[in-house]
């Protein structure tokens, strides 16, 4: 069975930036643990020639893709991406409600598995809107959720996921650094992936200057757990 195209949100001759679905490897890895569909395979042939992958996204997470199609655009992508060129903004759920409606966490990760050393990590978040349901969790009688916009300004291992850990504000649906409670809440609703997504990207076209900006729709699952902010969501 041929799996269906990636949505392309941007293309030209020289680069793309693609629509990743949610629960799809970018590309074969240590952390594939079996797995044998990834994103850099189905682009390769739905674009028929060779990609370069300019940044990853966690099998969970969805959104944004930027690849290029030559050796020299890549190394002048990589190079924009690590002066901080590229604007990231993701979408995600948290549980709680943050104290401000804009906070920085600044914050130094590891590199994850066998690789120990902390370097340094930030992340810009804003709360877009939040809410609070009608079911118990622990010790309250009702559960409170935050919708953020969240822009690393770094590009550590599970960043944003691990950020959102460090301040309380668990990601919702991350089996590896959320709250189980609240992700059996959300099952509950019928919301059964993480809820983080790459929503947009912006930069100068490293062969043109012209700024390319890319914004990635929500699949039905993340919709459905934004339709708990409708009556209260500022952006």
């Amino acid at each position: 069975m041929t799996e269906p195209a990636l949505e392309v949100l941007y293309a030209d001759a020289a680069l793309a930036v693609v629509d990743k679905p949610a629960g799809l490897m970018v590309h074969d890895s240590a952390l594939a643990r079996g797995e044998t569909e990834f994103a850099a395979d189905r682009l390769r042939a739905q674009f028929g020639k060779p990609i370069f992958l300019v940044h990853r996204l966690d099998r969970a997470t969805s959104g944004c893709l930027l690849l290029a199609f030559d050796r020299d655009t890549a190394s002048a992508l990589g190079k924009v991406l690590m002066m901080g060129g590229v604007e990231k903004d993701y979408w995600a759920v948290c549980r709680g409600w943050p104290a401000e409606r804009a906070f920085i966490v600044d914050h130094a990760l590891d590199g994850g598995p066998g690789k120990p050393l902390k370097k340094p990590a930030r992340t810009e978040f804003e709360v877009l809107a939040s809410c609070e349901l009608a079911l118990a969790s622990a010790a309250f009688a009702t559960s409170r959720y935050a919708w953020l916009r969240a822009s690393p300004q770094t590009g550590r291992f599970r960043q944003i996921r691990r950020h959102l850990k460090h301040v309380s504000h668990h990601l919702i649906g991350d089996t590896s650094h959320g709250d189980g409670r609240h992700n059996r809440t959300f099952r509950m609703l019928g919301v059964h992936r993480m809820l983080l997504h790459a929503r947009r990207l912006a930069f100068a076209h490293p062969h043109t200057d012209a700024l390319i900006e890319a914004v990635a729709p929500v699949d039905a699952e993340f919709a459905r757990a934004l339709a708990l902010f409708e009556q209260t969501a500022t952006g």
